[in-house]
């Protein structure tokens, strides 16, 4: 069994420890510092038309030089935006890496599935390491890993909601039939939560806005930490069975003591 020491996942040749990344969206200099130190994240998204928001200010100051950025797509339309926001997020020197997010809906924010699997040929030909985040579907999830997809990130549930694992048997499916890192994202709104979909057996949890509309930022951050390293070492021992019906005493119903 994988211990806390070598128990890594990879991802575009990259070796990581930590399991809890964090997404881009509500920004701060206290998010950064709580997830990094408090959360142990190691990837970072950046939303790439946010990397210099004002003249004296850019996002990347913030981010320590070990954490890899993850350059996300966020407000393209399709799949031929996408690909021009990735080519730009690599020529300011972010990298290779590249979350590819489409989205037309703008009322619930879901992901353009047909897009994304275009976006996702045309980005990896060109050498990215592409992560798109996508509607939890397992001909979708099959395409993508036929179009080069590093990983897949599928939503619990609508970005921001902290709902939950809303579309909890639809990853199981994705957990059990792709061979890639699945990395859950959107919606993740408590460490309960995502504990849970670490027992599933999915590889790493991103969330966000969880931790930006935390009390105790640092506190929340600390507790994502413990409840996703928890939740990857239930799935490592083994969850128990679980009866469909009746009980089964713990000790045996023999041997008591008589007055």
């Amino acid at each position: 069994m994988a211990n806390k020491m070598n128990d890594c996942w990879q991802l575009g040749g990259r070796k990581f420890k930590s399991r809890f990344i964090l997404g881009s969206g509500k920004y701060s200099l206290r998010l950064i510092e709580a997830a990094v130190q408090d959360a142990g994240a190691e990837i970072v998204t950046l939303a790439v038309r946010r990397a210099n928001t004002q003249d004296k200010e850019n996002i990347l100051d913030y981010i320590p030089k070990q954490v890899t950025l993850l350059p996300n797509t966020s407000g393209a339309r399709n799949a031929e935006e996408a690909v021009r926001i990735a080519r730009l997020a690599r020529a300011m020197g972010c990298g290779d890496f590249v979350k590819v997010e489409i989205m037309r809906d703008s009322k619930y924010l879901l992901p353009d599935n047909s897009e994304t699997i275009r976006a996702t040929e045309l980005l990896a030909e060109e050498g990215f390491t592409v992560l798109p985040y996508m509607y939890p579907d397992l001909n979708v999830a099959r395409d993508l890993v036929s179009a080069g997809a590093a990983a897949v990130m599928p939503l619990a549930a609508p970005i921001g909601s902290n709902k939950g694992l809303a579309t909890k048997d639809f990853i199981q499916i994705l957990v059990d039939e792709i061979d890639l890192p699945i990395i859950v994202d959107a919606g993740i709104g408590a460490p309960s939560q995502a504990c849970e979909a670490m027992e599933m057996g999915v590889t790493a949890i991103m969330a966000n806005t969880a931790l930006a509309t935390a009390g105790n930022l640092p506190l929340m951050a600390a507790a994502f930490r413990q409840a996703i390293e928890a939740g990857r070492k239930a799935y490592l021992s083994g969850l128990g069975r679980v009866l469909s019906r009746g009980a089964e005493a713990s000790d045996p119903l023999t041997g008591f003591l008589r007055a």
